[in-house]
């Protein structure tokens, strides 16, 4: 059997985590948060243990900020559920590691259907406001929206969040 992709975007503060950690909860008794930030300041520690706290004791933490379809191979298995929170922080950990990052993604949306997991993504849409001002944000906006593209078109089901309410997208 193959796995069940689930994908869940919006913009900041659109609900997409508590979303997603609702739906694990309601799919598994031990569902995984595999998570890629990094806590690089202060800021964002505290959104870390904010998130940590938000989560009790059936969850298992795994970090990885850069070695997402490594990770995910090693998590996988039949009925596991695995919350991967979130695609864009991942995507600038490559950036700022200077990873191939279209190698990275193909190399994860191969794998994706090879997995037996259900795999949940939490994903920022970033593409929705101006047009930023220099190259790396350009960059970074551009990579997220393929990203994004990439791994929605391989979902059984996508949602886009706006004030904490799911659409249903597939």
């Amino acid at each position: 059997m193959t796995s069940n992709i689930i994908y869940i975007s919006g913009g900041a503060r659109s609900g997409k985590s508590r979303y997603a950690q609702n739906l694990a909860e309601s799919l598994s008794p031990r569902p995984i948060y595999l998570a890629t930030a990094q806590a690089l300041d202060s800021e964002m520690q505290q959104r870390i243990v904010r998130h940590q706290q938000d989560r009790d004791a059936r969850w298992q933490n795994i970090e990885e900020p850069l070695d997402l379809a490594g990770a995910l191979r090693r998590h996988d298995s039949e009925g596991r559920v695995i919350l991967i929170d979130c695609l864009t922080l991942w995507l600038s950990n490559l950036m700022f590691a200077d990873q191939n990052i279209r190698e990275q993604r193909n190399a994860l949306c191969a794998l994706l259907p090879t997995l037996r997991a259900t795999l949940i993504f939490v994903s920022n849409e970033v593409g929705m406001g101006i047009v930023p001002d220099n190259a790396l944000s350009r960059s970074f906006r551009d990579e997220a929206g393929r990203l994004n593209q990439d791994i929605a078109a391989l979902s059984h089901q996508a949602y886009f969040m706006v004030s904490g309410l799911p659409l249903r997208l597939v």
